[in-house]
């Protein structure tokens, strides 16, 4: 996304605020249910991303949605609003929840596959993810079909993408440059 940077940036100044007033777990909460609720609904994707609704609008929306959020969540909230940068709170809030946790010396291996991860299968890349980071890591599994197979293993910056989508388009891309 064209917005990473500054959602690394938004994240990084309220994780600075959360942990000067000792208040990162609360914030990550918050920051989990905004990530569970924007995933849930489309209508409130669709009113984040609209030029049309009003900033105003959008502010008494998700005061109401996120009603009972830490002081620092609610103030995110507004500034995103104000800067006209809403569209991105979603990635704010993922930014936010890694940033944590690799605070807490933790980390989040986000697994996208084409069906869903099995007991097993999560447990052995869990113990791969350890080994390679040190940490004591958990596991999101995002499903999207359109990778058609295999996974996209991220882990913090890095990435290691093994999807049938990727290996079709590196063959295509190697099929037009010897023509």
């Amino acid at each position: 996304m064209k917005d990473t940077r500054a959602a690394i940036r938004y994240a990084k100044a309220i994780l600075d605020i959360a942990v000067d007033n000792k208040a990162t777990n609360a914030v990550e909460k918050d920051m989990r249910a905004v990530v569970n609720t924007i995933s849930d609904s489309k209508e409130l994707n669709d009113l984040l991303s609209s030029p049309v609704i009003k900033g105003e609008d959008k502010k008494s929306a998700l005061s109401k949605i996120f009603k009972g959020s830490h002081a620092i969540t609610e103030g995110l909230l507004k500034l995103l609003v104000d800067n006209k940068r809403i569209g991105m709170l979603n990635e704010v809030a993922l930014k936010y929840i890694i940033l944590n946790e690799q605070l807490k010396g933790e980390d989040v291996a986000v697994v996208t596959t084409a069906v869903p991860l099995t007991k097993d299968l999560e447990k052995k890349v869990l113990g791969h993810v350890a080994k390679i980071t040190g940490n004591k890591v958990t596991i999101e599994n995002k499903i999207d079909e359109s990778i058609i197979g295999g996974f996209v293993l991220r882990v913090g910056d890095l990435q290691f993408d093994a999807s049938i989508a990727n290996k079709l388009n590196n063959l295509k891309r190697e099929f037009t440059n010897s023509l």
